[in-house]
């Protein structure tokens, strides 16, 4: 793994060092999460998914299992992150789609699935309890989740709306059209990766083409970009994961993660390090054990067949 580190002034050093501080308490993993470091320093930092999975999303909860949906057909695979052995938890179907991945405090997986559709699976079990058509199967493309509040909130890459699905097993739909300064471009994935703001009053929003980061008001949709310091963009910008004030930005296709200090208002992200490992294969999304970061390689790259290898690799944090 290599970290490549700009130039950074004695303030910006301080502000990381006050942010990484804080953090810990922030994320609200306490010292669970800081006990299962030490316990994970020995586990595999690299595991194998079938073959021609197709994998795209990642969720880890506060066991340490991870879920990884698959693209080809809608299957959810379950890794035990002590042994790196897994299975098939949610058997999969034609016409199913898994991209995006977030697990609840209550068991229940929220998924992306692509083709306008959001499902609610039992993590324990991998029964499918709710699915939600939320835009029709072509033009949209619904391909990430964050959890805040009593919502999980999905991106359309084809489409300037987020949608909010009650967390839970029933409710409604809320559709927040996104304005202000966002830009809309036709043809190309633009809203991918989608995580909560420090306060949890708004969300944050990676535009993968041409490469921007906006803080969205929950309220009324209104997109303000975030000014980027140290960097010029985040194109190819995937997966979001956020600890405090440190936000990770998976950049698929140019193998790296950006590592940001936001400052508190979320108007300014400044790059403090890159994230790069020669086992980067274009990774899409991230979900934090521990003190690593798990992120699956799906090959965009390379072709995919049924064949076709697919893994997910550890990096510390």
């Amino acid at each position: 793994m290599t970290r490549n580190h700009p130039e950074p002034s004695r303030r910006a050093a301080l502000l990381g060092a006050a942010a990484l501080t804080a953090l810990a308490v922030t994320a609200g993993t306490g010292t669970a999460r800081a006990n299962s470091s030490t316990r994970a320093a020995s586990w595999p930092t690299e595991f194998p998914l079938p073959n021609g999975w197709l994998p795209e999303g990642i969720a880890i909860g506060s066991r340490p299992y991870a879920y990884l949906g698959s693209r080809a057909n809608g299957a959810i695979y379950r890794t035990d992150l002590r042994t790196g052995e897994g299975k098939i938890l949610s058997e999969g179907a034609t016409g199913l789609v898994s991209v995006g991945l977030k697990l609840d405090h209550d068991g229940l997986l929220y998924v992306a699935g692509s083709t306008g559709a959001a499902r609610v699976v039992d993590s324990r079990t991998g029964e499918i309890l709710t699915t939600y058509q939320l835009t029709p199967a072509t033009g949209h493309f619904i391909n990430d989740i964050t959890l805040l509040g009593d919502r999980a909130w999905f991106t359309d890459s084809l489409d300037a709306v987020l949608y909010g699905v009650p967390r839970g097993r029933t409710g409604e739909v809320t559709a927040l059209p996104l304005t202000g300064d966002w830009v809309q471009t036709p043809g190309v994935n633009n809203a991918n990766g989608i995580v909560g703001t420090p306060d949890g009053h708004g969300l944050i929003v990676v535009s993968s083409s041409p490469g921007k980061l906006y803080r969205v008001s929950l309220k009324t949709g209104h997109a303000t970009e975030i000014a980027l310091s140290g960097a010029t963009d985040v194109v190819n910008g995937d997966g979001l994961f956020r600890i405090g004030r440190t936000l990770y930005v998976v950049q698929n296709r140019l193998n790296r993660i950006s590592v940001f200090d936001l400052d508190a208002k979320v108007t300014t992200a400044t790059l403090r390090t890159t994230i790069t490992d020669p086992r980067f294969d274009v990774p899409t999304t991230a979900a934090r054990f521990g003190n690593r970061l798990y992120l699956v390689n799906a090959r965009f790259t390379t072709p995919q067949t049924p064949d076709t290898t697919f893994t997910a690799v550890a990096v510390p944090i």
